[in-house]
């Protein structure tokens, strides 16, 4: 029997997928308020996305495919981990055993 061995690679931190979206706007040259005008949604929307605080949805990432290029997919995929790790780190924090006990140790 051969036993696989596989990388995993869990970071301690992940980033929205506003920070990309704000490089590429830079390394393409699109200001936030154009990308919004050329997809048709408003620059509150590309600012809070950037911000991480929007989530990019699949109709969001189809509009950024057509516009700058990039696979809706891989839009979707920064989405959901950043969604997960956020999600994985309020649940880690609400374990028991990361709660202070109240007792000395």
């Amino acid at each position: 029997m051969v036993n696989k061995i596989v990388n995993e690679y869990y970071p301690d931190y992940v980033t929205p997928p506003g920070d990309t979206l704000e490089e590429t706007l830079e390394a393409l040259g699109i200001s936030e308020a154009e990308l919004a005008r050329q997809i048709g949604r408003s620059p509150q929307l590309i600012n809070e996305i950037v911000q991480g605080n929007a989530a990019v949805t699949p109709e969001i990432a189809l509009q950024f495919e057509q516009v700058l290029g990039i696979p809706a997919n891989f839009w979707l995929r920064r989405e959901q981990h950043y969604r997960e790790f956020l999600a994985l780190s309020l649940n880690k924090n609400l374990l028991p055993e990361n709660q202070p006990s109240g007792r000395a140790t």
